[in-house]
């Protein structure tokens, strides 16, 4: 598809675009301007006490405090009539869909990325992921919508216990974000959505907490 162009933004309007930016991304969303945002994708903690096999767990994930300021504060900075792209964890499906809605948000879809294999097993084998997409207002519809059932890429987790793959993030970043817009991720971990959004043209900001994570997708920005 041809996504629409990015509209002007607003004289004296200044956006650090191209960027990491380390902190808390309540705290850093605050200091942009509304509405300056084109498109949201981002992977939050799923609010499980993730561990990985090494012992590394990551910051945020053991409470869901966080869950409505932060999409209140993606609500604020994302444009209107414009989407968020979420991914999500079923364990707190009913905090995180109260957050969406009380930050204003509509889901509008539901993506599910089948894998070949099972992250953990008990009650089941946990073998997908998930993401909801988000509306702020009326956002207009893709030419070419994509299927609401995505191939997976598996990574290997090799700079982020839950990295995703560059691939399958351009995909939904080429269907939902204008020719030119801005694509913010503010949990961007080692930088994925961040290096999607430039192979595909658009312009990128990342917030991202953990000081390890932050330097890890500072490098993998300045290749």
């Amino acid at each position: 598809m041809s996504p629409t162009p990015c509209p002007a933004r607003a004289p004296g309007e200044t956006m650090p675009t191209g960027s990491v930016l380390r902190g808390d991304c309540v705290e850093v969303m605050a200091t942009l301007p509304a509405g300056s945002v084109d498109f949201i994708l981002t992977d939050p903690p799923y609010v499980v006490r993730y561990r990985s096999r090494d012992g590394a767990r990551l910051l945020g994930d053991s409470t869901v405090d966080w869950l409505e300021p932060a999409y209140r504060a993606m609500h604020r900075v994302l444009r209107d009539d414009s989407l968020c792209l979420s991914f999500y964890g079923w364990h707190h499906l009913v905090e995180f869909a109260l957050a969406w809605k009380r930050a204003g948000f509509q889901p509008v879809g539901h993506l599910v990325f089948p894998k070949r294999y099972a992250s953990s097993r008990r009650y089941l084998q946990h073998s997908h992921e998930q993401a909801v997409l988000l509306a702020k207002g009326r956002p207009p519809l893709p030419r070419l919508p994509g299927s609401d059932v995505c191939p997976w890429a598996y990574t290997g987790n090799r700079r982020h216990p839950t990295e995703k793959a560059v691939t399958l993030l351009a995909a939904q970043i080429e269907t939902f974000c204008p020719a030119g817009g801005l694509v913010l991720d503010p949990f961007c971990g080692s930088g994925s959505t961040l290096r999607a959004a430039q192979s595909v043209g658009r312009s990128y900001l990342g917030i991202e907490l953990d000081p390890r994570h932050y330097e890890t997708a500072m490098r993998r920005m300045l290749v």
